[in-house]
C-alpha cells in the first residue's frame, strides 16, 4: 500500500517554489551583504544540496552536523539534508572546542557543514575525527585552517542538478537538536518529519496566527528549538519572510531593526527585552515599528518587563514556555488573553498536567512537575536510554519544570526539579560551571547557584574555595574570562564570592540550596 510522500521539506520549500510566491524573499539578511533568498531559489539549491550529499556519499540517516550562522545557506543546507533524507543537526555556534569534540563522535556525523568564521573552533578537532569524512566551509574562502578534506560550499553544490525530496513516512526521524542534560553532556533529541509541521498548525496558526504577509525577526537563532520555529519553520509554513542576523544581539542593534527593517513579529527573549527596555530609557529613543506581536520564551518573563514593553512599543509580549524536547512553545498567552506573571494556558493540540514524585496529579494551588503531550514530542535521546524512559512516559514529556495550576487553568512557573536554570533562553548546568572553576589551578573547589539580577532575571553565581589568599576583583575577572573559554560565553558566573568552604552533607554533596538567596 502506498503512501503520500511526508517529507516536511514538500510542504516547508517545494510547494511554494510554483506558487505565487517563488521570487518573493523567504530569508533576508540584515547584515553583512544583506543578501536574500527566494522561496523559488530555496527549493532550487536545496534540491542541489540533496544531490551533492548523495554524490558525496553522504546517505540516507547518516547525520550532517550543521555549526552555522544565520545566514541564508542555514536553510539551504536544512532542507536539502531533508530533501536526502539525511539527518540535519544543527549545533549551538557558541560552545568550545572539546563539547563539538564530544557531539562529533557521538552523532557520529560523516559531513560537518561550518560556517568559515567558526571553522577555528573545531579545526583541532578535524584531522582526527573517527568519522568525519566531508567538511563543506559556508564562506568566500576557506582559512588557512581549514583540512585536506574541505571544499567551499559553492563549489560543494555547482556541478549538481537539484533533486527531488526522497519518500518519507511520517515518524522518519528528520533532524537531531543537541540539548545539554543535567551533567552539561550534551543529547542528542531526535525528531521526526511531522513534527515541524505539528508545531505550525498548533503555535504557528493559532496563538502567532502567522501570516503571509508577516516579517519575522527573531534573536534567538535557528540551531535552537525556538529559533528554528521562529525564524523557520512558521514563517515557511505561510509564505512569509524572515530577517536573519548572524551577529550577537544587542540592544541597540534590535532597535535599529526594529526600526529599520520593519518586522510585524518580534520574537525575543526576557534578558533581551530587559537590555533593550533599558537601552530605551537610557537613550529616550522611542522607536517606529510596524510590529503587531512581541513573543518570548526560553526563561519566564519578570511581569514588569512585560508591562513596561508594551506600555513603550504598543505591543503586549506573549510570554510562552517549551522545550527542546516538544520542538516549541506548548504552554502560552495568547493575543487579547495576556497576563503577565504566568505562562499561560496549553497551546490548541497540547495537554498539560502537572505530577507529583509518584506520579499522580496534584490539585490546584498546588505545586508539580509539568508532563505534556502532543503531536511535536521528540521520539526521544539519541543512545541514552535511561535518560529517554525517564523523560519520554508514553505520550507524555516530563519537562524537569515545577508549576503551579490556577483555578483559572493558567500556570505559573516555580522553578526547575533540579539545579538547572536558564540564562537567555539556554540551560545551564552549575555542575558543568563548578567543573569549568574548578579546572582553574588555582581553585580548590566551587558551587554554582541561581541568582537574580536587577531586572529579575537569573544568572549564575560562583562561591569560590581558593587554594591560596589570592582573591581580588581582577581574579575573579580571570575566572570568568576562564569559563568563558572552558564551556561558553554564556554560562560564565556574573559573580563571584569567596568563601573559606562550601556546605555540604556527610557524604560530601555540595548543599546548593543553602547557598542560595532567593
Amino acid at each position: 500500500m502506498s503512501h503520500a510522500n511526508e517529507n516536511a521539506a514538500l510542504y516547508f520549500v517545494d510547494r511554494h517554489a510554483s506558487s505565487d510566491y517563488t521570487d518573493k524573499p523567504a530569508f533576508v539578511e540584515v547584515d553583512g551583504a544583506q543578501r536574500h533568498l527566494t522561496y523559488g531559489a530555496l527549493a532550487q539549491s536545496s534540491g542541489c544540496v540533496a544531490t551533492a550529499l548523495a554524490q558525496n556519499g553522504i546517505h540516507r540517516e547518516e547525520r550532517a552536523l550543521l555549526l552555522l550562522l544565520d545566514k541564508i545557506e542555514f536553510p539551504q543546507v536544512f532542507w536539502g539534508c531533508l530533501k536526502a533524507g539525511v539527518v540535519a543537526v544543527p549545533v549551538n555556534t557558541l560552545l568550545a572546542t572539546d563539547v563539538y569534540d564530544s557531539i562529533l563522535r557521538d552523532s557520529r556525523a560523516p559531513c560537518l557543514f561550518v560556517s568559515a568564521a567558526l571553522l577555528p573552533v573545531v579545526a583541532p578537532l578535524l584531522k582526527d575525527a573517527p568519522f568525519l569524512r566531508k567538511v563543506v566551509v559556508v564562506g568566500d574562502e576557506a582559512p588557512d585552517s581549514a583540512p585536506d578534506n574541505t571544499i567551499l560550499f559553492a563549489d560543494f553544490i555547482a556541478d549538481y542538478a537539484p533533486s527531488d525530496a526522497i519518500h518519507v513516512s511520517p515518524d522518519e526521524v528528520g533532524f537531531w537538536l543537541y540539548s545539554s542534560g543535567s551533567t552539561g553532556a550534551p543529547k542528542g533529541v531526535c525528531h521526526v518529519h511531522s513534527s515541524l509541521k505539528a508545531t505550525c498548525d498548533t503555535y504557528g496558526a493559532q496563538v502567532l496566527q502567522i501570516r503571509p504577509d508577516d516579517v519575522v525577526y527573531s534573536v534567538a537563532k535557528m540551531f535552537f528549538a525556538y529559533g528554528l520555529g521562529n525564524a523557520m519553520s512558521f514563517p515557511l509554513s505561510v509564505g512569509a519572510t524572515t530577517l536573519l542576523f548572524s551577529g550577537r544581539p544587542t540592544p541597540a542593534g534590535v532597535v535599529a531593526i526594529l526600526e529599520q527593517n520593519d518586522p510585524t513579529v518580534f520574537c525575543g527573549v526576557p534578558t533581551l527585552y530587559a537590555a533593550t527596555i533599558a537601552h530605551l530609557e537610557a537613550t529616550g529613543d522611542m522607536p517606529m515599528t510596524r510590529l503587531r506581536l512581541s513573543i518570548s520564551a526560553g526563561e519566564a518573563l519578570p511581569e514588569y518587563v512585560g508591562t513596561y514593553w508594551k506600555h513603550l512599543m504598543g505591543v503586549d509580549i506573549l510570554d510562552g514556555v517549551g522545550s527542546t524536547e516538544m520542538l516549541h512553545i506548548f504552554l502560552s498567552n495568547r493575543p487579547d488573553d495576556v497576563i503577565y506573571g504566568t505562562s499561560g494556558t496549553p497551546v490548541p493540540g497540547y495537554q498539560a498536567r502537572l505530577i507529583d514524585d509518584a506520579g499522580q496529579e496534584v490539585a490546584i494551588g498546588d505545586v508539580g512537575e509539568l508532563a505534556v503531550r502532543g503531536d511535536s514530542s521528540a521520539n526521544g535521546y539519541w543512545n541514552q536510554r535511561a535518560k529517554s524512559r525517564a523523560t519520554f512516559e508514553g505520550e507524555w514529556t516530563r519537562t524537569g519544570d515545577k508549576y503551579e495550576r490556577t483555578e483559572s487553568g493558567r500556570y505559573i512557573y516555580c522553578g526547575r526539579t533540579d539545579d538547572m536554570f536558564k540564562v537567555s533562553g539556554i540551560w545551564v548546568s552549575p555542575f558543568e560551571v563548578e567543573q569549568a572553576l574548578s579546572a582553574h589551578p588555582d581553585i580548590l573547589e566551587a558551587a554554582v547557584v541561581a541568582a537574580r539580577d536587577d531586572m529579575g532575571l537569573e544568572k549564575p553565581k560562583a562561591f569560590v574555595v581558593l587554594k591560596s589568599d589570592i582573591a581580588s576583583e581582577d581574579f575573579a575577572e580571570e575566572l570568568k574570562h576562564h569559563v568563558k573559554e572552558k564551556i561558553g560565553k554564556w554560562k560564565y558566573p556574573r559573580w563571584i564570592e569567596f568563601v573559606a568552604d562550601l556546605p555540604k552533607t556527610a557524604t560530601g554533596k555540595i548543599q546548593r540550596f543553602k547557598l542560595r538567596n532567593d
